[in-house]
């Protein structure tokens, strides 16, 4: 099958978040089934067009949206893992200091900006279908490019060679979507119809992400239990009732990591490196540790660690209130590594300063030190009010350092609560977003580490497979299914149940 592979992120050419892992990881698991993948992504002045082969000469096009039309140029080229990239290149609107925004704050035009995006894969699409070689399949990820799908279902009313062509639309977190004001709808070129309850309106506003839902052949999310919980009042972010309606062609597959760069036998960023047959050696790590951030090397008492964005999603809050007691009362030491929003960092750090000595507060932590962390602490913190997968757990697991985490999607995927014998379970798990929770979590995994099963159970843990041949096989086969219903299309319904 030919896929045409559409995100505003692709590691190695720009990286903001998680994203940019994703969209390089799966189509490259995925093309071992068979599968041509062309990924086409903007060209945002942070690209990093070194890492990119040009094979062809700059394309341009001309791209109408709504009464305005853009000069849009396409850059072919080829990473060296022999995927093909196209970066679209509008340079009034994707040459910018800052990929979404800057200075937190988001850009003013961004619903032009990615409504063009959207438009443009559209008509790649478009394109190749009138060259007489179609993409089977045009895959999209987030509010950024869900229009997209809205766009090909209104150019195969013009252009029946596009009929073959189905739409995926991909969720990373269902909480980012696109919404701008109603002003922008006649700029976007769609009919008059498509602005009411059941299309693009969302309580007097635009929604770009729910218009993608309702024209998508297909939808996928990130992990199989934030899959069922979007489609609840409190995961569903108003959306719940557009996600129920479509739940026949939802599905969710739990995304992988890369178990060649996060590998503690072979990490090149460790003091010395260990497997799941010995994980004596990381107490090696651990002392290293400790002496790196500032913190008095002691293997008596427990070692803790947060990696990631300090921000409401990932109950920062609930971290800064349960450090008193994870210090005074456990005994624990804590390294938190992450950046975001200034009231949390604020909290944290003057958390962090009232247990001089046991916390150290890394605030922009180097990818080698983030590994480090991992082959270091005993436990991981992940106290997140909703998890549309989470990727940092599943690196502790691979390094041995169990993680701690609210019983929320991905999370419930893939950690397995240990029971009181720990003869099963890779990890902790709490269902309260809340620092007394957590603080009992935290308690019975320190009782778990004086258990002479305590080795067994890290070794347990660091056995899992966390790989990308299962969600690639999962997406081989959601591919060849949307492919396969060309012909009879997913019967759209004509009423959403939930406001907007």
């Amino acid at each position: 099958m030919d896929i045409l592979f559409a995100a505003t992120e692709l590691f190695p050419l720009l990286k903001v978040g998680g994203l940019a892992d994703y969209a390089s990881a799966l189509p490259h698991a995925v093309r071992s089934f068979g599968h041509r993948f062309t990924l086409v992504l903007p060209r945002f002045r942070s690209v990093d067009t070194s890492a990119l082969r040009i094979v062809a000469p700059p394309e341009p096009m001309r791209v109408k949206l709504g009464q305005r039309s853009f000069d849009v140029t396409l850059v072919h080229g080829r990473l060296d893992t022999g995927m093909d990239v196209l970066l679209l290149d509008a340079p009034e609107l994707f040459d910018r200091a800052g990929v979404y925004g800057e200075s937190g704050k988001d850009y003013a035009d961004n619903g032009l900006r990615f409504a063009l995006f959207s438009r443009t894969v559209a008509e790649i699409a478009l394109r190749r279908a009138q060259s007489g070689s179609a993409f089977d399949v045009v895959h999209v990820n987030d509010w950024h490019a869900a229009l997209t799908t809205t766009f090909l279902e209104d150019l195969r009313n013009e252009e029946p060679r596009l009929e073959g062509t189905r739409s995926l639309l991909t969720i990373h977190n269902l909480a980012h979507q696109g919404v701008f004001e109603r002003a922008l709808f006649r700029e976007l070129g769609l009919g008059r119809e498509r602005y009411s309850i059941d299309g693009i309106e969302f309580y007097g506003n635009l929604n770009f992400l729910k218009q993608g839902i309702l024209s998508a052949d297909a939808i996928t999310t990130v992990s199989e239990t934030y899959a069922r919980e979007i489609r609840s009042p409190a995961f569903g972010c108003g959306l719940e009732g557009v996600l129920q309606r479509r739940a026949s062609v939802l599905r969710g597959v739990t995304n992988g990591i890369d178990e060649q760069v996060w590998n503690p036998s072979t990490d090149s960023a460790l003091p010395v490196r260990y497997d799941a047959d010995d994980v004596s050696q990381r107490a090696r790590c651990r002392a290293a540790l400790q002496e790196e951030v500032g913190l008095p090397v002691d293997a008596t008492r427990p070692l803790l660690g947060s990696i990631g964005r300090i921000v409401p999603q990932k109950g920062s809050d609930v971290l800064a209130a349960a450090l008193p007691e994870l210090v005074h009362t456990l005994g624990a030491q804590v390294i938190i590594a992450g950046d975001g929003d200034p009231a949390l960092m604020k909290e944290i750090a003057a958390a962090a300063d009232g247990a001089k000595g046991a916390v150290a507060f890394v605030h922009f932590a180097s990818e080698e030190l983030v590994h480090r962390i991992f082959a270091g602490v005993d436990l991981m913190l992940l106290p997140s009010r909703f998890e549309p997968c989470g990727l940092v757990q599943m690196y502790a697991q691979r390094y041995g350092a169990l993680p701690v985490a609210r019983a929320t999607g991905g999370f419930v995927d893939t950690i397995d609560d240990c029971t009181p014998a720990l003869d099963a379970g890779t990890g902790f798990l709490f269902d309260e977003c809340r620092a007394d929770a957590m603080i009992r979590a935290v308690a019975r995994a320190v009782e778990a580490k004086k258990s002479p099963q305590w080795p067994v159970l890290v070794a347990r843990a660091m056995r899992l497979e966390h790989g990308w041949s299962t969600p690639a096989r999962r997406y081989d086969e959601i591919y060849r299914a949307a492919s396969g219903g060309a012909q009879s299309r997913v019967r759209r319904e004509t009423s959403v149940t939930s406001p907007s």
